[in-house]
């Protein structure tokens, strides 16, 4: 049976189509998740006849009779379809099909998109309208070069790959948003688990225009004689710092012992600033290297509100030294303030309000960048440790090496980056495990002996909702 005698499927069960806002175009998109990809109103045609009953020849006879399209319209809907990895069985005896061949050209980059060589051997595919970034080798390159000219097949064949890795690819530029008229597939949210609750944030709005704006008032901050500055301020505070390590404690312990947890709001809020001029540290760093800062918002750790930039932009930046400062950014603008601090307490008098404030700003200051620094969670240190490397992905392919080494298949990793790989992974599993381990044990502690009742009841509901069957309600095209 020939590919025209095929029956399409029924793809209502899991999909299902809905006007574009703005626009002629049709989304298609998936119901158990955020995936969804954009189809021309003749394409949109095709898939409301997707519905078990009708063949290939079927629909292409009402294509024909309704508008004037190519002999080959249907399978070329199918071909992107079996690309995008909408369908994946094809045939009636429910084999996997073959990937229909055609001379169909969908399967283009956006105009937008953008190839970037780094000197660490990789290329960066930037889509600057959806800010979303796949990494490549040179021979992967060569194959999405060739998805306008060439078929799935084709590409296969010329290199010498096989037809499900092409369709891999084409996967992954898809949900990234590569492709024209596919959108970047959102994450799926899951059930919810009490641990969200640990960290969780909200975007607040786009900052780039004004981060655009205001940039040219700050070019200062990246002149040699900046620099100096800063170098000469931050020599100053460390030796001050150290001469007056004794008193700042004794310091420290009057506070506490005067206001004890009266203490706790102002320090809050003093370190929700430093945090703050932290992150315009990264946002207007990567501006400063012509990159795009597009979201900004608020993060909650462990109900501790604090401020965020995406500067996801930074992988697009060609020397590792550039990414570097983007990253040490933050860290630089904490330590700046913690010496301004250290040097207005010096200059007031002891007991002022300012006198107070100025060690509680330099103690904030001092406190985030120890969190900040460590390179085993996802904070500054972790994403100074991928910058200074050049090893994107650090944590996922440090634990992917073990993965491979267990499982006897080939590394794919440099050999420079093996011994760095593999002691990063055993020191993030340990940090992980130590740390929600603590929070778990002692949260269990406390609600098992302070709510009992209440706590164990929440638990049997949140279990009764969290391995209750999802159901996927059925929607027509």
């Amino acid at each position: 049976m020939g590919l025209q005698d095929c029956v399409c499927p029924d793809i209502r069960p899991h999909w299902k189509l809905v006007q574009a806002v703005g626009s002629d175009r049709v989304v298609l998109k998936a119901i158990a998740c955020e995936r969804q990809f954009q189809f021309s109103s003749l394409e949109a045609f095709v898939l409301r006849h997707f519905t078990g009953d009708l063949t290939v020849s079927q629909i292409q006879l009402r294509c024909e009779k309704m508008f004037q399209v190519s002999a080959t319209f249907v399978e070329d809907v199918i071909e992107r379809l079996v690309a995008l990895g909408i369908l994946e069985n094809f045939t009636a005896e429910g084999q996997a099909a073959p990937n229909p061949v055609s001379q169909s050209r969908s399967l283009a980059l956006k105009a937008a998109v953008q190839w970037i060589q780094h000197p660490e051997g990789y290329w960066i595919l930037r889509n600057p309208q959806d800010i979303t970034y796949l990494q490549f080798s040179d021979r992967d390159k060569q194959v999405v070069d060739h998805l306008q000219s060439l078929s799935p097949k084709e590409i296969a064949t010329q290199f010498e790959l096989s037809l499900s890795y092409i369709k891999h690819l084409l996967r992954l530029l898809a949900v990234t948003g590569m492709l024209e008229g596919t959108q970047p597939a959102k994450p799926p949210k899951g059930k919810f688990t009490p641990m969200r609750l640990l960290f969780f944030k909200f975007k607040l709005f786009n900052p780039d225009r004004w981060l655009t704006h205001t940039l040219p008032y700050l070019r200062w901050i990246w002149t040699r004689s900046c620099f100096w500055a800063l170098c000469g301020l931050l020599t100053w505070a460390i030796a001050i710092g150290l001469s007056q390590r004794a008193e700042i404690l004794v310091a420290g312990q009057e506070l506490w012992t005067h206001y004890q947890t009266a203490l706790a709001i102002p320090f809050g809020l003093l370190a929700m600033l430093v945090v703050t001029l932290h992150e315009l540290g990264h946002a207007f760093t990567l501006k400063h290297y012509g990159g795009i800062v597009p979201e900004v918002g608020l993060m909650f750790m462990f109900f501790m509100p604090a401020a965020y930039t995406n500067t996801t932009d930074s992988y697009s930046l060609t020397k590792r030294s550039q990414r570097v400062l983007v990253v040490g950014a933050g860290l630089l603008v904490q330590v700046t303030i913690a010496a301004l601090a250290l040097g207005l307490w010096n200059l007031t008098g002891t007991g002022t309000w300012l006198h107070t404030t100025s060690y509680l700003l330099m103690m904030s200051a001092l406190f985030t960048i120890a969190l900040n620094l460590n390179p085993l969670s996802k904070f500054d240190g972790y994403y100074l440790a991928v910058a200074m490397t050049g090893i994107n992905n650090l944590r996922s392919r440090a634990f992917n090496l073990y993965a491979h080494w267990l499982r006897g298949l080939p590394i794919h990793e440099k050999p420079r980056d093996h011994w760095i790989l593999a002691t990063y992974a055993p020191f993030s599993l340990g940090y992980s495990l130590l740390v929600f381990g603590f929070l778990l044990i002692h949260t269990a502690d406390w609600l098992l002996t302070h709510t009992p009742a209440i706590a164990l009841t929440f638990l049997f509901l949140w279990a009764i909702y969290f391995y209750a069957p999802s159901t996927a309600k059925q929607a027509e095209v």
